[in-house]
């Protein structure tokens, strides 16, 4: 159990991040928070790396390109997911994350060259219709937030392709890929943002913004060991845990209970998403060659390996 252990404490630490940043984001602006946020990981794990050499793998990298394009994703995913909690509670918001796995698939076909089971498109589309089985109640209304649902589309869209890209990048596993060089971007892109629409807050607000920082890296390495102790089929649905935390943080913080409509919505969705995930790997054991067996997804949660079964050793 001590993966899905380091699984749930990273999902809570991530929502709790989400619903601080959720209420800092009715005072202070995406570049100011996403700023500090940087500002405080990019030292942590400097200083962690100093303690102990060679933490989070090495600097060096074959692929600066696709480096570079996962970090820019990682930007995307965070201000979307800033900007939209702002408007719709985390329940929600989370949600539209839960699709991920679903666009993930299309991008797969797309980037990756994989063959997707049709059953899994199927699926796909049943997940989507319990998000707008969710959110259409609230579309017709004057006060729709369809600015936040727009800004959780394009940053759950983003976190698909980061999934993407980390599946291609899966030769070169650790953190530098997803902390360091994120970090540096966050920096340079928030900064000037964060120069703009400066608002000096007050000590107690200046540490919860340079906490995020820390919940975030807490919350990667606890999901990254995580997978170094149990394969990504057995942590799949462990994720989902997020929802009903979500949910009590809604109630605890703000006094939102989600209404019958985002109940309904979010059990087609996760429902939907298991058994997508479920085709697929199925298409993928019937698509591997004779005398190959097919091993779930790598400790990075990276995707598949196919090992010789004479030999053991991955190709």
């Amino acid at each position: 159990m001590k993966g899905p252990a380091l699984l749930l404490a990273g999902v809570v630490l991530f929502s709790i991040n989400d619903a601080n940043s959720k209420l800092l984001s009715g005072h202070y602006g995406l570049g100011e928070v996403l700023f500090l946020r940087y500002a405080m990981l990019l030292p942590a794990f400097l200083l962690a790396r100093t303690v102990r050499p060679g933490f989070g793998g090495p600097l060096s990298t074959r692929h600066p390109g696709l480096q570079a394009l996962r970090a820019c994703s990682m930007m995307v995913s965070a201000g979307g997911f800033f900007l939209g909690f702002r408007h719709v509670p985390l329940a929600e918001g989370y949600l539209f994350f839960f699709t991920a796995p679903l666009l993930t698939l299309g991008l797969s076909v797309l980037i990756l060259g994989e063959v997707v089971a049709r059953a899994a498109w199927a699926w796909c589309l049943l997940g989507f219709a319990g998000v707008l089985l969710a959110v259409a109640p609230k579309l017709g209304g004057l006060d729709a937030p369809l600015g936040g649902y727009l800004a959780l589309l394009a940053a759950t869209f983003a976190f698909a392709m980061n999934q993407t890209l980390n599946r291609k990048l899966r030769t070169e596993p650790g953190l530098v890929g997803v902390i360091l060089w994120p970090s540096l971007l966050g920096l340079a892109l928030f900064g000037p943002l964060a120069a703009l629409d400066w608002s000096s807050p007050p000590p107690m607000e200046l540490a919860r913004m340079l906490g995020n920082g820390l919940l975030a890296g807490g919350a990667v390495v606890c999901t990254a060991a995580a997978f170094q102790h149990s394969d990504a089929s057995r942590l799949a649905p462990w994720g989902f845990a997020a929802l009903p935390v979500s949910v009590g943080l809604d109630l605890a913080i703000w006094g939102h209970w989600p209404d019958a409509a985002m109940l309904a919505g979010g059990a087609v969705v996760v429902f939907a998403c298991l058994m997508s995930e479920r085709a697929r790997r199925r298409g993928l054991v019937q698509s591997i060659p004779a005398g190959k067996t097919w091993v779930p997804s790598a400790p990075s949660g990276s995707g598949v390996t196919v090992r010789t079964a004479e030999s053991g050793k991955a190709p």
